[in-house]
């Protein structure tokens, strides 16, 4: 069974409103990534945030004018959940299509734009550094993948569960790799 077909919510055309999207496993042009989430791990535990509406979300957020992805996921685990990034490793997209008749900021690929998706080492180091226009996060919270995905699933997301779940196996794998040489 190939990841398409383990994974399958992961992988479904979705559509959010105006915005067509399907999730890829390559890595975009940085000129066509509007926006960038990064699956957090502390040793064998992931992080998860809560958002004010009691959904359970995937840190990340939009490209600021002259930023770049790095530096935006660095930005936004600070801000979302005060959180110093180690290591990004990205492994994939969504590739979304916008019906909208402009960009969501003028500075952002429009109307084919890239969602950028990684996993990455951090250390949480502070409460959240939500900015007064930022969405509010009421909870961080380090866990299993196996819980952030009963999480997820409860909640209505399954594909943010088969993706915290897909980045475990892709970080699994390239540690079992390392550990080979």
């Amino acid at each position: 069974m190939n990841k398409n077909e383990r994974y399958a919510n992961l992988f479904q055309n979705a559509t959010w409103g105006k915005i067509e999207s399907e999730f890829i496993m390559e890595v975009p042009h940085e000129s066509l990534i509007s926006n960038v989430n990064v699956v957090p791990f502390i040793n064998n535990e992931c992080i998860v945030i809560r958002l004010e509406n009691g959904e359970w979300e995937i840190p990340g957020g939009t490209l600021e004018k002259d930023e770049n992805y790095f530096a935006t996921i660095k930005r936004e685990l600070i801000e979302e959940a005060g959180a110093i990034l180690h290591s990004f490793e990205p492994f994939g997209a969504w590739k979304c299509f916008s019906y909208h008749a402009h960009a969501y900021k003028p500075h952002l690929p429009h109307p084919e734009f890239f969602r950028l998706v990684g996993y990455g080492d951090v250390e949480l180091f502070s409460k959240p550094q939500i900015p007064d226009d930022g969405e509010k996060v009421v909870a961080v919270e380090k866990m299993s993948v196996e819980e952030a995905a009963t999480k997820f699933y409860e909640t209505g997301r399954p594909d943010l569960a088969e993706l915290y779940k897909l980045a475990e196996e892709l970080r699994n794998q390239k540690l079992q790799y390392s550990s080979l040489r």
